[in-house]
């Protein structure tokens, strides 16, 4: 009898083993709002601590050429859901479609939910979200949405997730203490008044009084609350295969962090000047410290997250993939240039968020998956945030509709890896550009609307990674073949308010 009770366990062992062998493995996909490529430790950060996401990058792999969708949040998202390059995609810009009305009211907003949101993905885009979930896996995005406003036909559930939480306005998200947030399609109303992005000091405050700050701190601090509804989303899956999409806000202005992190990097950094607003969002005492903090929030966040995963016993079945939508930003209170933000590429204005220079899109990106995935590895393969749908669909055994991604499954598990042709890039504001990664070489356009320019600079990023050095003429060929994958990549946008001129018009 014993021999049998132990013959029924071992079988019984052996099936669960068997079961946890042959099941999809989770997905959870971090994605950071406006995190320089520089300022993570593990990325040459010297001031920011990130002691979590480090041991994240040493249990797995670092990407050192990986690039964002886009400059800035909403066509970057929409590119990494759909693996459509900003030449194809359908969001190719922040779009608050001003013509509903008074868009940029807090106040308005905050009457009419119509007001929020961004401009929507069409009807039925076919995203990671819905692939996956069609697959079998339960889906939740939290965190930032920015692709549909309240009612639209591509508010997260509609377009492939089974929960939501968070923000789905990018201007709602300006402040860390908003009235409400959204569950699924409603509004979930916090205890935080409404304080309209942009207030300033009380008239005749004293600047360098921590009090006069006092305003900007109210009671429920969102990055937390959403955070919370991540742990429960993962302990309420953890039987079931989960893609989890955590699009957290942090490091994006306004400056607002938890006072014990704030206080850490004061101690650390010494007195500085304070940001008094000027330059838009809310004023800080502190602002060095206080976006230092923000950062090693989110790092403890995230090594809280890789415990729960543990204590749940799903971790070694979990792909963790950490990135960040765009290159950092350079006012309001950050300061770039200070904390070397996109280090070694340039991170003053008009080199980062909002540009197609390396600062402004080339990001980190680390993935781990225990026992699957060589620990400590760093890759020079050449991606881009439209090659993860490929590479999820990869993963979860799913036959991925045709993209402009490529899986880079093959790279994160030691074997042959294909590669990109090349890269490519346009962005419709600040000017107006183009940009074509190309083996070692950068070619870019500016100023297509402003000046209808066509003319294309040349860098050769193995030996001018900061762009400094304009080689066109040198290398005519270069700037021919760049020319015609340009031509190639783009198409007309049906938004007329994503045209490069030059081009389309």
């Amino acid at each position: 009898m014993k021999t049998l009770i132990t013959c029924g366990i071992g079988v019984l062992a052996a099936s669960t083993l068997n079961a946890q062998q042959s099941r999809k493995p989770n997905i959870i996909y971090i994605l950071a709002d406006d995190l320089g490529y520089g300022e993570l430790g593990c990325y040459g950060q010297t001031k920011i601590e990130t002691p979590n996401i480090d041991r994240l990058a040493d249990s797995g792999i670092r990407f050192t050429q990986n690039y964002t969708g886009s400059p800035v949040s909403a066509p970057s998202r929409c590119v990494t859901l759909t693996g459509l390059h900003t030449g194809h995609s359908i969001i190719r810009g922040n779009d608050e479609a001003p013509e509903r009305g008074d868009v940029w009211n807090h106040a308005a907003m905050l009457a009419d939910s119509t007001l929020e949101g961004q401009r929507p993905m069409p009807a039925g885009t076919v995203t990671i979200a819905s692939l996956l979930h069609d697959a079998g896996y339960h889906t939740a995005c939290v965190g930032k949405w920015g692709l549909g406003y309240p009612g639209s036909e591509s508010t997260p559930l509609k377009v492939g997730y089974d929960f939501f939480y968070g923000y789905n306005c990018q201007r709602q998200a300006h402040t860390y203490f908003p009235p409400f947030l959204y569950r699924n399609e409603q509004r979930e109303y916090l205890t935080n008044k409404l304080l309209p992005p942009g207030t300033k000091l009380d008239d005749g405050a004293d600047i360098y009084d921590l009090k006069s700050y006092a305003k900007f701190t109210q009671n429920e601090y969102s990055p937390e609350l959403m955070y919370n509804e991540i742990l429960k989303f993962i302990a309420d899956n953890k039987s079931q295969p989960f893609f989890l999409a955590w699009t957290t806000t942090i490091p994006h202005v306004a400056l607002q962090a938890p006072e014990r992190w704030a206080r850490y990097y004061v101690d650390k950094f010494g007195d500085e000047e304070p940001y008094t607003g000027a330059e838009g969002y809310f004023p800080c005492r502190y602002p060095h410290a206080t976006y230092a903090a923000m950062v090693s929030y989110l790092d403890e966040q995230i090594g809280g997250l890789i415990a729960h995963l543990k204590e749940l016993g799903v971790y070694d079945n979990t792909i963790i993939i950490f990135t960040s939508d765009n290159g950092p930003a350079y006012n309001s209170g950050t300061d770039s240039p200070w904390f070397d933000s996109a280090r070694p590429f340039r991170s003053e204005s008009g080199w980062g968020k909002g540009h197609l220079h390396e600062g402004g899109i080339r990001a980190p990106l680390i993935v781990a998956w225990e026992g699957h995935i060589r620990p400590g590895r760093t890759s020079e393969h050449i991606c881009a945030s439209w090659d993860i749908p490929a590479t999820l669909c990869d993963f979860a055994g799913i036959k991925p509709p045709k993209t402009d991604g490529i899986s880079f499954r093959p790279e994160l598990l030691g074997k042959k890896q294909p590669a990109h042709k090349y890269l490519y890039w346009e962005f419709e504001a600040s000017g107006g550009q183009q940009a074509v990664r190309y083996g070692k070489w950068k070619g870019l356009r500016l100023n297509i609307n402003k000046e209808r320019n066509l003319k294309i600079q040349l860098y050769d990023l193995e030996t001018d990674p900061r762009e400094t050095t304009d080689l066109a003429a040198a290398h005519p060929d270069i700037v021919e073949k760049i020319t015609r994958f340009m031509a190639t990549a783009h198409t007309k946008s049906p938004n007329e308010r994503f045209h490069l001129k030059a081009l389309d018009e």
